[in-house]
């Protein structure tokens, strides 16, 4: 898988690079945990972050003018572990400069093509929209509590009432993965796009619909296998996000976090218009080996390390 990986994107004339796994910021996504260390260089002591993704290192790269990349690296997600959870996982991350989301989407499905070697069924694209629609009949860019709180009473989901409260993107995060997800890509590739703005700190707005914002997400057999955007280059409107991000980190007692100034700095300084997206490559070799558990296809998993 991995050399099939690296041929692709040689042949494509995209760049490998390493970039760091430990880093003086991190992300601000509430739903993301962060792990931490002390870096000792006596008298002094710096808290570092160990990278979700290597996105923000990467985005600086394009800045400076690195032409389309990619990269295979290791990723750390605090408290994620289960059946398709593991702390430490590797990840493919690519950016093509000058590519919109519909040319990333095409570059995916081409990709896929090769690692399942022409077995999966012809790949679907649906809006985030209508396949929210379809499974629930509600409607994902207008929050309605109302509405909301009485599908989940018929589907016997009341918790998500307590959980979710007046937060659209907590709703659309319970809703979708309940109702939605477990029915994606059945022996297929399955693309979702076109994503609720409330739900993208990372991605651009669509410029005809304010509502919803350029973002897709890769699913085989109801698991999730990748997360892409047409990327926000606007260096206000991003630090604007991260500072949202951050009240709610406050309001909700999670852990402290550093936004990335260096990021910001460098959308600052310019980000080329490029799409870009990162697929968890454990998940896609539990797909290939037809395997039930993440566990499966790692050397060892955290409870073996």
């Amino acid at each position: 898988m991995l050399q099939r990986i690296r041929v692709f994107f040689v042949e494509r004339n995209v760049l490998e690079v390493e970039t760091p796994l430990l880093s003086h910021a991190s992300g601000t996504d509430p739903q993301l945990a962060f792990f931490t260390s002390n870096y000792e260089t006596p008298p002094h002591s710096q808290l570092l972050f160990l990278q979700t993704s290597p996105e923000f290192a990467m985005k600086r790269l394009l800045a400076a003018g690195s032409g389309s990349i990619f990269q295979i690296c290791k990723a750390f997600r605090n408290g994620e572990a289960g059946r398709f959870h593991n702390p430490e996982f590797t990840i493919l991350e690519w950016y093509r400069v000058d590519f919109d989301l519909a040319e990333l989407m095409n570059e995916v499905e081409l990709l896929f093509d090769i690692l399942f070697d022409g077995r999966l069924k012809k790949p679907q694209r649906i809006s985030y929209q209508n396949v929210f629609e379809q499974f629930t009949g509600l409607n994902a860019l207008v929050f309605s509590f109302e509405d909301y709180s009485a599908f989940a009473k018929r589907e016997h989901l009341s918790d998500a009432i307590s959980i979710c409260g007046e937060n659209h993107a907590l709703w659309l995060d319970f809703l979708f993965s309940f109702c939605v997800q477990p029915h994606l890509g059945k022996n297929e590739l399955c693309l979702v796009y076109g994503y609720p703005a409330c739900q993208s700190s990372l991605a651009r707005l669509n410029a005809k619909n304010p509502l919803i914002t350029e973002r897709v997400e890769v699913f085989i057999n109801g698991i999730e296998l990748g997360n892409g955007f047409h990327e926000l280059s606007d260096a206000e409107e991003q630090n604007r996000r991260f500072d949202a991000e951050i009240e709610i980190r406050k309001q909700n007692n999670l852990p402290k976090v550093e936004k990335d100034k260096r990021l910001l700095a460098a959308l600052k300084n310019g980000l080329p218009d490029c799409s870009g997206i990162a697929l968890g490559l454990d998940r896609i070799l539990m797909v290939l080996a037809n395997s039930q558990t993440i566990a499966d296809v790692l050397s060892f998993d955290i409870s073996h390390a």
